[in-house]
C-alpha cells in the first residue's frame, strides 16, 4: 500500500473501544499504534486492531471525515465497520 491520507477505526475487541484517527501514512501509523510507540489512549485501552479504514484523495478530505467519524454516535460507528467488515477481523494484513 502505498502513502495515502486515510482515516481509520481501531478496536480493542469487537464491539469494544474504538479510536478514530487520520495519517498520511497509514502502515507506518497503525504500526505505531500497535507497538504503543507513543503513550496515551491508544497504549492505555490496548486499542490496537484495525477494523475499518477508508482512503482519501488529501488530507483535507481525510480530516474533514476524521472529525465527521468523531462526531457520530457510537452505534453509528459501529454499523459503519459491520457494513465492511462483519467479522471485526484485524485489517492490519490487508494493508502491509
Amino acid at each position: 500500500m502505498t502513502r495515502q491520507p486515510a482515516v481509520y477505526i481501531l478496536a480493542s475487541k469487537k464491539y469494544g473501544t474504538l479510536y478514530v484517527g487520520v495519517t498520511s501514512d497509514l502502515v507506518k501509523r497503525v504500526w505505531e499504534h500497535r507497538q504503543d510507540a507513543v503513550a496515551g489512549f491508544i497504549s492505555r485501552y490496548h486499542v490496537h486492531d484495525l477494523v475499518y479504514f477508508e482512503q482519501c484523495d488529501n488530507m483535507i478530505q481525510a480530516i474533514q471525515r476524521e472529525k465527521q467519524l468523531k462526531s457520530w454516535h457510537r452505534a453509528w460507528k459501529i454499523e459503519l465497520i459491520e457494513k465492511v467488515n462483519p467479522t471485526w477481523r484485524d485489517l492490519w494484513e490487508d494493508i502491509i
